[in-house]
């Protein structure tokens, strides 16, 4: 990417997440990049860039009176909204873009205005998966989770404990759709899905909508909020289909673009000072740990069942609950990239003293696809 400095000056989520059933999926992107616009204390007439999945980058500019001259519906599963950042970061840099507009919404649970997820016989799952038996996600992710336990040693007591662990910091967050204590044996005795996934391993199903707005690091000084700073960003891409992956053990697109993200920001892993992981099952989070960087390999398991991403942990991660306990609409990626500017901003609901630097990893897809963002409080 062209690099330059840029910053997120406005952040916001749709005013209702959860259970939303008299929004559509168009009408939760349009009140969350609303309230984006607001936060950032800037006009509608101030956006000249829109990004969001699929047809509601045109179907939001519409609906908002935008009239954008720089537009991307770059659709790559959760992720998506990392690589919005990253090309309007670009955008920005190169003059194609001044304020660009990233915006989510999804009517998940309540399915309003939304298409069923179907895989086309033509595809590659149509062709090669799904013949032998493969039905979704749930199903998918079940292939990594299983070998990662055997060649890493994961018993299901410390699957488990990424559950517990994320649902002590939703306690803390009254927007958090799961709120209740959580044991691990809670976890074990919740139903069965696919194993090794139980219910309370598997992601929530719901609905909302959230929206950054970005622009020049120049530009932002003079906004109404303090700036997040976008340090550094990555992109990547492995297989088509889960059964592709080189190594069921490790995201090879986690690895680039996390390795690109932290070049860019010319840091390490001991920098960052709070982390959020993608985590549409409870062995996502695992993978994020070893393959950023920030444990070695075997050692991720235990390192949270030890309480080290837990309130008063050595590594805080997914901090809002994660897609576990506080949200996740099908495209969780936005909610975790809120996270990390609230706390950047120092006002979340479980607020980390002294966060500087916030890294943040999506996944599209079953490990398809990567984004990574290093979001901090200063340039350097």
């Amino acid at each position: 990417m062209t690099r330059g400095p840029v910053a997120i000056v406005g952040a916001a989520e749709s005013e209702r997440i959860g259970i939303v059933p008299d929004m559509s999926a168009l009408e939760l992107n349009a009140d969350a990049s609303a309230r984006a616009i607001k936060d950032a204390g800037l006009d509608r007439s101030d956006i000249d860039g829109v990004a969001s999945t699929g047809p509601f980058a045109t179907e939001l500019a519409y609906s908002l009176g935008l009239t954008p001259r720089w537009i991307d519906n770059t659709s790559v599963g959760g992720c998506s909204y990392f690589l919005h950042l990253r090309h309007a970061a670009a955008a920005i840099a190169s003059g194609l873009a001044t304020t660009v507009l990233i915006s989510h919404g999804e009517s998940g649970r309540s399915q309003v205005g939304s298409d069923p997820l179907v895989f086309p016989p033509s595809s590659p799952m149509g062709q090669f998966e799904i013949p032998y038996g493969v039905a979704g996600f749930a199903s998918t992710f079940t292939i990594t989770g299983l070998r990662f336990m055997k060649e890493r040693d994961v018993n299901h007591e410390q699957l488990a404990a990424v559950p517990v662990a994320q649902r002590r910091w939703a306690a803390a967050n009254p927007r958090a759709f799961a709120r209740d204590p959580l044991t691990v044996d809670d976890v074990l005795r919740s139903p069965l899905i696919a194993y090794p996934f139980h219910r309370l391993e598997c992601c929530l199903v719901t609905d909302g909508g959230g929206a950054l707005v970005v622009t020049s690091a120049e530009r932002a000084a003079d906004l109404r909020q303090p700036p997040v700073y976008v340090l550094g960003t990555g992109e990547a891409m492995e297989h088509t289909i889960v059964s592709q992956m080189a190594d069921f053990t490790s995201s090879a697109a986690f690895r680039r673009s996390g390795g690109m993200a932290f070049a860019e920001a010319q840091l390490r892993p001991s920098d960052i000072d709070h982390l959020m992981i993608y985590d549409a099952f409870a062995h996502v989070p695992l993978y994020g740990l070893e393959d950023l960087g920030f444990v070695g390999r075997g050692e991720a398991g235990a390192f949270v069942a030890d309480g080290h991403t837990s309130p008063g942990g050595s590594l805080p991660m997914n901090t809002n609950g994660g897609g576990l306990s506080y949200t996740h609409t099908g495209q969780y990626g936005m909610f975790a990239l809120q996270e990390s500017v609230r706390q950047v901003r120092g006002e979340a609901a479980a607020q980390v003293p002294g966060v500087e630097v916030s890294f943040a990893q999506g996944v599209g897809g079953a490990f398809q696809y990567a984004g990574s963002a290093v979001l901090a409080r200063r340039l350097s």
